[in-house]
């Protein structure tokens, strides 16, 4: 398997790009060992230096402390996901989730979640991260940053100049939008 790497606007970012599927179950985060018991994902936090994974549809990004050189850990990473594929598995997460629908969100939050999934979400994607609703009260959307998106310098100015702005045009109502 070819193993494609690529930088992200975040610095203690990098983009790992497998050409396959890696999660069918959506997107989810590891910021340390103790949150999975998947050996894929726990040998990977316990590279020195790597402080969380984001794990997208169809890419990886690993972030990594200040400190560190990705010459120190970018060639663990490609190895233990080409060892691990060489083995036969199909996905790193695999489980397929129901469409959580108990949560019944009004009118200008499904808009505020329509704008966020079809329009915003693929550019964050793009750059290694992700973006999600959280709430919408009193004028401000909060949204959780992750992956790349989590830490990268530029993302409050993403956030205030590109995000707020979007939602801020279409929807009326919102008038911030704050990330947690």
């Amino acid at each position: 398997m070819y193993i494609q790497t690529q930088e992200t606007p975040n610095p203690n970012s990098l983009k790992f790009l497998l050409g396959k599927k890696v999660s069918n179950d959506g997107p989810y985060e590891f910021l340390n060992e103790n949150q999975t018991e998947i050996p894929i994902l726990k040998h990977i936090l316990s590279i020195n230096g790597v402080t969380g994974i984001f794990l997208s549809e169809d890419f990886i990004s690993v972030n990594k402390s200040h400190g560190e050189k990705w010459e120190n850990i970018k060639h663990i990473v490609i190895s233990y996901l080409n060892e691990y594929f060489d083995q036969g598995n199909e996905f790193i997460i695999n489980k397929k989730k129901d469409f959580d629908n108990s949560k019944d969100y009004g009118e200008i939050e499904q808009k505020i979640i329509k704008i966020l999934e079809t329009k915003i979400r693929p550019a964050v994607a793009r750059d290694g991260g992700d973006i999600t609703f959280k709430e919408f009260k009193d004028g401000k959307v909060t949204v959780v940053l992750k992956g790349s998106c989590s830490g990268c310098p530029s993302s409050t100015l993403t956030l205030k100049q590109g995000v707020q702005n979007l939602l801020c045009h279409y929807i009326p109502e919102v008038k911030e939008v704050l990330a947690v």
